[in-house]
């Protein structure tokens, strides 16, 4: 009684599921949010997640010096606490791209989120060099397993082009360039009013809030995604991909790591050794991925000509970025001999900036031809680096650093939202997490390329008996400037035109694009 029997079929009520899924505008909060409070804290979240590494970085950037003092860490030592998390994270993220892909993404990214955050803790208490530099090693662990699944979330929650999904981008986008910058606000802040120990624990809190809040905002994986652990899934898992590619790109990202501080530099055969296996094994990587059934990294996403081209141009922006505020920063300790908290002020100029940056990418990447706007980030990085590369001892703030910090975050926002647009554009959802690994790996490893070449650059020049204090900081920015430089001759050869907007737009040489998912149609 009161129960009428169904006329559908099963395939009438997909298809009818089908048709509402169609006609559901991709403009409206996804339905696995409750309310637009819950999904602002959501992307918010993974904003903070893929942030992680450059929120350390950041943090520890305004106090090596008063950690290198406090533990009677050398300069090596002292390299290594920044090159720490980049090495592991970069070596890992591919591995956990794959896992979060076929596992699930929720208790990865809630896991690696706590993971972080006693791990902060930890570092607090740090009393020797191997302590602190084996901590940052143990939290790019956690950076890189936190990074897939945050990426991927992300990609599946808005897998359809729509002002919403710029709009997340944007602000997801921003995790890397501003998380640098917080980290430094947050230890300026704490070791002005305490130590830098107390800047390690103020960070905990703040990741500390954070997980618990993905516990409330992430959403459930979607039904059917995740396999199941047996021993056909662990091949499929690819563990000879795996153990090739951390190997490889822990080699090679240490022997670029230590060799500025080796006794014969770049001549010294242990570098040398680490540096040719290195190579050798992510050879053996490629390889092994254009032969095996399931690849930890498919390598035809690089067949893709604006993808291959755009993380090129990001990479060697990055580059850039990473080595130039490096040094910047460490001028400004070791020669100006500037506190953490007025350090962090010369610097706040980037987190206005970059704040700025995001809320424009958000409102004009599916208006304005992409192309363009990598043509405008990548020549801010290198007008910015080429004018730090004048400087003087005695330059004022306004000109030689003001406008090169503002036009930095200019260049890292706009790459970093047209290319997060894109990559998570070239995958299908179920390999979201994927791509943000590749995205996130070369990130990684350009980032401590230019640390390892910086570093050698500075020493070559210092023990050259220069001078000026300066002259070696400069010479890193001359490096920055040519990085940038390069990145800047790479976008002529981009076709992109706009990313997010649905609609088919024509790229600068009259090829039509499909604008949600950067494809180019060939004529005929």
């Amino acid at each position: 009684m009161g129960y009428q029997e169904s006329n559908t079929t099963p395939a009438q009520e997909e298809s009818g599921e089908q048709q509402n899924e169609r006609l559901r505008d991709a403009n409206e909060r996804p339905e696995c949010f409750s309310s637009t409070f819950q999904e602002c804290l959501f992307v918010l979240s993974a904003t903070m997640a893929i942030g992680q590494s450059s929120f350390f970085q950041g943090l520890v950037i305004v106090v090596t010096a008063s950690i290198g003092n406090d533990l009677n860490m050398n300069s090596a030592e002292i390299t290594w606490i920044t090159a720490g998390i980049s090495l592991s994270s970069g070596a890992f993220l591919l591995a956990f791209g794959k896992v979060a892909d076929m596992f699930g993404r929720r208790i990865m990214f809630i896991t690696s989120m706590a993971g972080f955050t006693i791990s902060l803790v930890i570092a607090g208490f740090a009393n020797s060099a191997i302590y602190m530099d084996v901590f940052s090693g143990i939290m790019g662990i956690f950076c890189a397993s936190v990074v897939p699944p945050a990426v991927g979330s992300l990609g599946v929650v808005y897998e359809k082009p729509s002002k919403r999904k710029n709009r997340a981008f944007a602000c997801f986008s921003a995790g890397n360039p501003l998380g640098f910058v917080g980290g430094m606000v947050v230890s300026g802040i704490a070791s002005q009013v305490a130590n830098w120990r107390v800047a390690f624990w103020a960070l905990a809190v703040i990741y500390a809030i954070f997980t618990i809040l993905t516990i409330w905002t992430v959403p459930p994986d979607p039904p059917g995604r995740k396999v199941p652990l047996n021993w056909l899934s662990m091949k499929k898992l690819d563990p000879i991909g795996m153990l090739l590619a951390v190997s490889g790109i822990a080699l090679f990202s240490t022997s670029l790591s230590i060799a500025g501080d080796a006794p014969r530099g770049w001549q010294t055969p242990y570098v040398i050794v680490l540096l040719v296996l290195g190579v050798v094994i992510i050879g053996a990587f490629l390889f092994w991925q254009s032969i095996y059934s399931t690849p930890l990294m498919p390598l035809h996403v690089w067949k893709d000509r604006n993808f291959s081209l755009l993380i090129g141009c990001l990479s060697l922006g990055f580059m850039a970025f990473v080595g130039g505020q490096f040094w910047l920063a460490l001028y400004m300790q070791q020669v100006q001999k500037l506190k953490p908290l007025l350090i962090t002020a010369h610097l706040m100029p980037m987190v206005v900036n970059g704040i700025l940056v995001n809320i424009i990418c958000g409102l004009i990447l599916h208006k304005v031809s992409n192309k363009l706007l990598m043509l405008i980030g990548a020549t801010a990085y290198f007008v910015a680096f080429l004018t730090m590369s004048f400087m003087k001892d005695d330059s004022i703030y306004w000109g030689f650093y003001f406008v090169p910090l503002l036009l930095m975050v200019v260049g890292a926002d706009i790459e970093f939202n047209v290319v997060n647009m894109y990559v998570m554009s070239s995958l299908p959802p179920s390999d979201q997490s994927l791509a943000g690994g590749i995205f996130n790996t070369v990130s990684k490893i350009c980032g401590n390329i230019s640390l390892g070449i910086t570093t050698a650059v500075y020493n070559s020049v210092r023990n050259e008996g220069s001078l000026t204090p300066i002259k070696p900081y400069l010479a890193t920015y001359w490096f920055a400037a040519a990085s940038a430089g390069l990145g800047v001759l790479l976008v002529p050869f981009l076709k992109l035109g706009t990313q997010g907007g649905g609609e088919k737009t024509a790229s600068s040489d009259g090829e039509t694009l499909n604008d949600g998912h950067a494809e180019v149609e060939t004529k005929g």
